[in-house]
C-alpha cells in the first residue's frame, strides 16, 4: 500500500464528504447535506469531530495502514469546470490584449488620417482661392480687354465724366476704360475732349508717349477754350519731342503761344520756352 501523509484541516472537513474506515480501506460515502445552522454548540462540536479525525488518520499512518482517499465526484467536475473556466478567461484576457492593441491601432490611424484630411482640407482651401482668384483675374482681364462700346450709365456726358474720374482715383485700369467709355459714347463734345485729355496723362505716366500723342491731338481738336486746353497743349510738345517729332512739337508750341500765351500762367509760359530750346524751334 502506498503511504499517503494526510492532514485534514477544520476547512477541509466542512467541505469534504465523510469518510469511513473499513479494513484499511476508505471508501467514500456521499450523502446528501442538508443546510445546517452553525451556532456556537454545533462549531465545538465540529471541533471535536476533525480532531478526532485527526488522531485516526496521524495512528493508522504510524501503523503503517495508509489511508486512502477517494476524491469527491462532484469536487472533481467541479475541479475540471474550474480549469475549463480558467482556460476561458486565458482566452479572454488574450482576446482583450488583441482588442485593445488593434484599438491602439486604429486610434493611431484615426488620429493619422485626421491629420491628413486637415492636410487636405488646407490644400482644398488654398485650391479653391487660387481658382477664385484665377476665375476673378480672367473676368477682369475679359472686362478691361473687351471692344469698347457706347454705354451711359448716367444718360449725361458730364455726370458719366465725372463718375469715371471718380473711378479713376480707386480703381485705374476700369477708371481708364469708363473714360474711353465716355470718349465713344459722348463723341465731339466737351466731356469727350477732356476724358481724350486725361487719357493721354495716364499714357504718359505709363510711358507710352506714342499713345499719348493721338490722345493730347484728340482733346485739342478744334483747340477748345477751355481751362486745361494750356496745359494740354504743353503736354502734347513734350509728347512730340520725346517721340523724335521735333518739328510739330514746335508746331504745337507755336499754337500754344497764339491761342493760350494770354490765359496761361507764367509756369506754363516759362515751361513753353525752355520747350522751344530743347526742341530746337526757330
Amino acid at each position: 500500500m502506498l503511504k499517503l501523509p494526510f492532514r485534514l484541516t477544520k476547512t477541509a472537513a466542512m467541505t469534504t464528504i465523510g469518510l469511513t474506515l473499513i479494513g484499511g480501506a476508505v471508501v467514500a460515502q456521499v450523502a446528501p447535506m442538508e443546510a445546517v445552522q452553525w451556532d456556537k454548540r454545533r462549531l465545538d462540536q465540529l471541533d471535536r469531530n476533525v480532531r478526532r479525525l485527526e488522531r485516526a488518520l496521524t495512528q493508522r499512518n504510524a501503523a503503517g495502514q495508509p489511508v486512502l482517499v477517494e476524491p469527491d465526484p462532484e469536487v472533481v467536475a467541479l475541479q475540471g469546470q474550474m480549469q475549463i473556466m480558467d482556460r476561458r478567461l486565458s482566452d479572454l484576457e488574450q482576446t482583450f490584449q488583441r482588442v485593445n492593441a488593434d484599438g491602439e491601432r486604429l486610434t493611431f490611424q484615426l488620429d493619422e488620417a485626421t491629420r491628413d484630411n486637415a492636410a487636405l482640407s488646407r490644400r482644398l482651401r488654398d485650391l479653391e482661392g487660387r481658382v477664385e482668384r484665377a476665375e476673378k483675374a480672367a473676368e477682369e482681364e475679359a472686362e478691361l480687354n473687351g471692344p469698347i462700346v457706347a454705354n451711359s450709365p448716367t444718360g449725361d456726358a458730364a455726370q458719366d465724366l465725372t463718375a469715371a474720374l471718380r473711378l479713376l482715383g480707386t480703381d485705374g485700369p476700369r477708371g481708364q476704360r469708363a473714360l474711353e467709355t465716355v470718349i465713344v459714347t459722348w463723341p465731339n463734345t466737351p466731356q469727350s475732349r477732356e476724358a481724350n485729355s486725361r487719357l493721354g496723362d495716364l499714357y504718359v505716366a505709363a510711358r507710352d508717349n506714342a499713345a499719348a500723342v493721338p490722345a493730347y491731338a484728340a482733346a485739342l481738336n478744334g483747340w477748345p477754350r477751355t481751362p486745361w486746353a494750356p496745359e494740354t497743349t504743353l503736354k502734347l510738345a513734350e509728347a512730340l519731342r520725346a517721340t523724335d517729332r521735333a518739328t510739330q512739337a514746335c508746331g504745337a508750341l507755336t499754337e500754344f503761344t497764339r491761342r493760350y500765351a494770354e490765359t496761361a500762367t507764367a509756369a506754363q509760359k516759362t515751361r513753353a520756352t525752355q520747350l522751344r530750346t530743347r526742341a530746337n524751334c526757330s
